[in-house]
């Protein structure tokens, strides 16, 4: 950009580098740069389809003063200022893969509205270097032409207003600036220093410049450009900004002006601090501004008596210095206290959740038993006093809360019986967990000597599933351990690998047994943990998964090749896992490092990425095609190949009959072709499914149709995923087959231990992928794969799966591996209850966590984030267990049941 650069280093310019406070996502930074506030994380899920803006802001000022306002290009500005422009032309900032048309379509106005005189305000919001981010990252050679193609606009805009200048003698002004910035894999929504330093340049023949004057940028915030625009145009500082005045804006202006504009500016941040902290008095920054006003009115003073004098140019520098370090102490102790949280009702919600989890713990010995039925107790704890005590107090509470808060509260916003109802089920919750707390504890059942599991024993893969699951919950406390998660997870995995490989050698080759013993004064409540661990209740016989298959005993008789196969699993697998961590780095305090996939993706190494591509689909057919139809293997193939030449058309690999990159396109045709193969393979399972549950009870048909849609997962999967991410696709594949052939089918591993292991490789592979927990790392693009137009649902759906693809794919052949395995109807429901329990444990903790450290320093930047992910995996949760339940069912209708039908 050889003009822009010109102005900022010799021309008449100031220019700043603006930190952007997280979330670093358009809709809220553009609501940072007008209103001057720090928006809420709640505003990545609003960025999607974006509210008028009710806030104070400098758009809405200036059209109160009769401003004509003219706006073109992202279409987020209009859905915030929805009746504030004379003229706009919106377009949508989602189809991340037009980098183009969605700057073309600004920049054709620009000739017509420059040569015009009937506006004051015109704002130009172009999108294609956020897209060509998205979909190429920031090392794209795109990037160059499109930084140069912004710089022709600006050459044209700048001459254009000088060109006015000449003619009416005005100085004109030009903003310059970004919302965001760009990580290094070209996404954004993070803290990284790349995505929150934005450049923010100021152009005019106002602010004057001698030869050689050298202007280093200096540090501001993002938040401070709605101060100095609304001082510039002679509008009213928006109440809620914490932002303070750009100086060198104004260093030009007399001394009296200038004090006059930090005076506006230190009066409106001084009532805001009076409306958010009681104690404003005692702050050091309410004292220094009246420091200030009492020096200002000196000065006044002076200045009436005798405007030249040495002593008022020596009081006025003071003055001004007075004004500058309070507006820094205002702006800094605003932005730690200004943040509003709905106390009332994040209370409410973490009360309801946290009684869910108590009953979900306290029904562990039920769940798990081998009839896995859960008796909630609802009717005795509705119609009890309790009950009816609980429901009054916490009504009397409401509406003392709602008739008494000083804020809007969300909760208290809602109608009267709808908050009726939310406080009903509080309390009947409440009543059903004392129930059950009660019937546990006074049954003794907890406590009652059970002579089937007096010899229970901690097995070393039962206590590493208890203490790394705990210690995995325990872990998010500390904003290290969440910014790299993905090293706990890979470390619980390897942990794991290493146990079965103790629990193979063990039964391959039979010794005494070592397993630890319970405490003796323990041992009432291990025997119950014990079996409750082991799927079965506590004094009873568990629910068998593997029906009358071997016993791992058996193991030790097998054939030597079997044997050797058995104990070469799980280093296998460990050597799998080990091949995937250098493949993304990902986290916080490594993710600048080179790694596997940078390396794969440069434009030197296309060749290398091309045959890694190539084979990763031929071994992904291999490994998928073993248990489909033949019609769903020639799906497959046609769709893998159609992957390829997906991939080819964006001219990520290379196709052996195609030099160059000259037939390079978006791969619409491409990427459709194989939607229709996956919509194909899918409908092929989902008919199987319901011909296993309405025609024919064949579970051979109900387990071909549950690995079609597993297949046909696979096959999306494959189309959305990067190509460097391919193997993550494979090796999860060929993880998943030997884990089912090696590992839980001869060690007959119950339903519970294979449901926490399938959830764990889940997590793992989340972050195989190069996910983490910045939201920077979700890729945009994989939303708009196949599509010319941006379409909400489409879009939404595929970006999500393409982020949590490994979760989902892991829980798809959980459903399948204990369908086609189990001999009871139970297994499912022990794996839906321990699914839906070991999601709730993090969520839950998480959430009462995220409640408690409101006000910490990284809650923006690390909790928050954390927080929203995990709200999408429940989503997850929710309807993997819905497909629990719908198998359970469908199982139920195929296997006779001779239990009473009322249960």
């Amino acid at each position: 950009m050889p003009y822009t650069t010109y102005l900022v280093e010799k021309g008449a310019s100031h220019s700043f580098v603006a930190e952007a406070k997280p979330p670093t996502v358009t809709m809220p930074r553009i609501k940072a740069l007008v209103t001057g506030s720090l928006p809420g994380f709640v505003d990545i899920i609003r960025n999607l389809n974006s509210p008028a803006l009710l806030e104070d802001n400098v758009i809405t000022q200036a059209k109160a003063a009769g401003k004509r306002m003219i706006f073109y290009g992202d279409d987020t500005w209009v859905k915030l200022f929805p009746k504030h422009f004379v003229e706009y032309d919106g377009t949508t900032s989602f189809f991340v893969s037009d980098y183009t048309e969605v700057d073309d379509n600004v920049t054709r106005h620009l000739d017509k509205v420059l040569k015009r005189g009937d506006w004051d305000v015109l704002i130009l919001h172009y999108l294609g270097l956020d897209h060509i981010g998205h979909t190429s990252g920031p090392s794209s050679p795109l990037i160059g032409r499109k930084l140069s193609e912004m710089d022709g606009v600006l050459v044209k805009i700048h001459t254009s207003l000088l060109a006015e200048e000449r003619e009416t003698l005005l100085p004109n002004l030009l903003v310059l600036c970004a919302d965001h910035g760009m990580s290094e894999a070209g996404g954004h929504g993070a803290s990284s220093t790349e995505e929150v330093n934005t450049p923010l340049i100021f152009i005019s023949s106002a602010f004057e410049r001698k030869p050689g004057d050298i202007r280093h940028p200096k540090r501001v915030q993002q938040t401070d450009l709605a101060a100095t625009l609304a001082v510039g145009l002679g509008l009213p500082i928006p109440k809620h900004s914490v932002g303070s005045l750009l100086f060198p804006i104004i260093e030009g202006k007399a001394m009296r002006e200038q004090l006059r504009f930090l005076h506006l500016n230190t009066v409106q941040l001084s009532k805001l601090l009076r409306e958010n902290i009681p104690s404003f008095k005692k702050e050091p920054g309410f004292q220094q501004f009246k420091v200030a006003e009492r020096l200002h009115a000196n000065w006044i003073r002076l200045y009436l008596e005798s405007s030249n004098s040495e002593v008022l140019v020596s009081l006025g520098a003071k003055v001004r210095r007075q004004y500058l370090d309070t507006l820094r102490t205002l702006s800094l102790s605003l932005s730690r206290q200004v943040a509003h949280y709905d106390a009332y009702s994040m209370a409410v919600g973490t009360v309801v959740v946290l009684e869910v989890l108590v009953l979900l713990l306290l029904s562990i010995p039920q769940a798990l038993s081998s009839e896995a039925e859960l008796d909630v107790p609802l009717s005795s704890p509705v119609f009890s006093l309790l009950f009816y005590l609980t429901s009054l107090a916490l009504l009397g509470l409401h509406v003392m809360v709602c008739t008494s808060a000083g804020r809007s509260c969300y909760f208290c916003s809602l109608p009267w019986p709808a908050a009726g109802v939310v406080m009903l089920l509080v309390s009947a919750l409440l009543c059903v967990v004392a129930s059950a707390l009660a019937k546990t504890f006074l049954d003794g059942k907890l406590l009652r000597k059970s002579p089937a599991g007096s010899g229970s024993r901690w097995s070393e893969l039962e206590l590493l599933i208890l203490l790394g699951t705990v210690g995995h919950v325990v872990s998010l406390g500390a904003s290290s351990f969440i910014e790299e998660e993905h090293q706990t997870w890979y470390f619980l995995v390897n942990t794991l690998c290493l146990a079965l490989c103790h629990q193979v050698y063990k039964n391959c080759f039979p010794g005494p047994d070592r397993g630890l013993q319970c405490c003796p004064h323990m041992a009432d409540v291990c025997d119950c943990v014990a079996a409750t661990l082991q799927g079965r209740k506590p004094g009873g016989d568990g629910a068998e998964l593997w029906g009358t298959h071997e016993s791992p005993a058996s193991l030790a008789t097998r054939p030597g090749h079997e044997k050797w196969v058995l104990l070469a699993s799980p280093w296998l697998i460990l050597a799998c896992c080990r091949l995937l961590r250098p493949l993304n780095q990902t986290g916080v305090q490594w993710a600048h490092r080179p790694d596997l996939g940078h390396w794969l993706t440069s434009s030197d190494r296309k060749a290398e990425l091309s045959v890694l591509a190539a084979l990763s689909l031929v071994v992904l057919f291999a490994l998928v095609q073993r248990r489909c139809s033949r019609a769903s293997k020639i799906a497959m193939a046609l769709g893998l190949l159609g992957v390829y030449c997906y991939r080819a058309a964006l001219g990520n690999v290379l196709l052996p009959w195609r030099q160059g990159s000259k037939d390079i396109s978006q791969g619409i045709v491409e990427a459709r072709f194989v939607y229709v193969f996956v919509l194909g393979i899918l409908f092929t399972g989902t008919r199987d499914l319901l011909r296993s549950q309405v025609t024919t009870a064949d579970p051979k048909v109900r387990a071909a149709g549950l690995w079609e849609l597993h297949s046909g997962l696979v096959l999306l999967a494959a189309l959305l995923l990067r190509p460097h991410n391919l193997p993550v696709l494979v090796l999860g594949l060929l993880i998943q087959t030997v884990m089912a052939r090696c590992i839980w089918k001869p060690l007959r591993h119950d339903a519970a231990e294979v449901t926490i292991m399938h959830y764990w490789f889940g997590q793992a592979f989340f972050y195989f992928q190069g996910n983490s927990n910045n939201v920077a790392t979700v890729d945009v693009s994989a939303g708009f794969v196949g599509l010319s137009t941006y379409v909400e649902v489409p879009a939404v759906f595929l970006t999500a799966f393409a982020t949590y693809t490994g979760p989902v794919l892991w829980a798809s052949h959980l459903v399948n591996f204990l369908s086609s395995e189990s001999s009871s109807g139970s297994a499912l429901r022990h794996a839906c209850f321990c699914y839906a329990l070991i999601c709730s444990l993090p969520v839950s903790a998480y959430l009462v966590l995220v409640t408690s450290l409101r006000y910490h320093l990284f809650i923006w930047s690390v909790f928050s984030p954390k927080l929203l992910y995990e709200g999408m995996h429940l989503l997850i949760t929710a309807a993997v267990c819905a497909f629990f339940t719908a198998m359970d069912q469908t199982n139920t209708k195929s296997q006779p049941s001779s239990q009473d039908p009322g249960k």
